[in-house]
């Protein structure tokens, strides 16, 4: 089995959902006390955070890409960047190293493919729903994606903060969320991707009435899928 190499801490809730996703996915495939051999270099958020709202992505590259050489040179054989908005310097980290990196997006938008669509919600962090990073790994794939308006992406970017990233669910906030999508759907989109590996915790299929793309699971899963001999992207 090949070694995963996470950069988790991003936070910290949605990096303990990729470890045990990976290892029940493990565990389901290859049965009896079986787990995944994983390297995990775990951020200070706080740190990334604050450079985020500083737009100091130069710095972040640096860190992350620190990061994966470390990952590397410790014995992982692939990369993975634990978060949807990170992937907005992806390209600089998979440079930095000879592993493959599993890129979130790419994971996502095959899934989506896959699933015969090509309309979908994107909602994440306020940089992932306006930088044009995911968008554009979505459009290579024939995928528009359609965000909510601006007073939508502040609220999601709220919840996600100010709430999930510290362990808060709430009802409230989950009742909010679907108000944000139901009108998107009404406009044609065909499906919701959760661009934030933090909203499977407030977010699920049951939540809502159209296909669902839970960037942590798929993302995770793919990691398995390298780990247990296949390709990465």
């Amino acid at each position: 089995m090949k070694n995963i190499g996470l950069i988790g801490g991003m936070s910290w809730e949605s990096t303990a959902l990729y470890y045990q996703i990976i290892n029940r996915e493990v565990v389901r495939r290859r049965g009896g006390l079986r787990s995944a051999p994983m390297r995990i270099a775990s951020l200070d958020f706080e740190e990334v955070a604050s450079r985020q709202r500083r737009g100091a992505w130069d710095e972040m590259t640096e860190i992350l890409s620190e990061a994966a050489r470390g990952l590397v040179a410790g014995g992982a054989d692939c990369v993975l960047i634990g978060t949807n908005t990170m992937h907005l310097i992806a390209p600089a980290v998979r440079a930095a190293v000879d592993a493959p990196l599993i890129h979130i997006a790419e994971v996502t938008a095959d899934a989506i493919a896959a699933a015969g669509l090509d309309r979908v919600v994107l909602l994440g962090t306020r940089f992932t729903m306006e930088e044009p990073f995911y968008r554009e790994v979505l459009a290579a794939r024939g995928i528009d994606c359609v965000v909510p308006d601006e007073v939508g992406r502040a609220e999601v970017h709220r919840v996600i903060f100010d709430e999930l990233c510290q362990g808060t669910v709430s009802e409230a906030s989950r009742r909010a969320l679907q108000a944000i999508i139901a009108p998107l759907l009404e406009q044609g989109a065909q499906g919701v991707i959760l661009g934030c590996t933090e909203l499977p915790l407030i977010l699920g299929q049951d939540d809502c009435p159209v296909p669902v793309f839970d960037t942590t699971r798929l993302h995770a899963l793919a990691a398995v899928d390298y780990a247990l001999g296949g390709t990465a992207h």
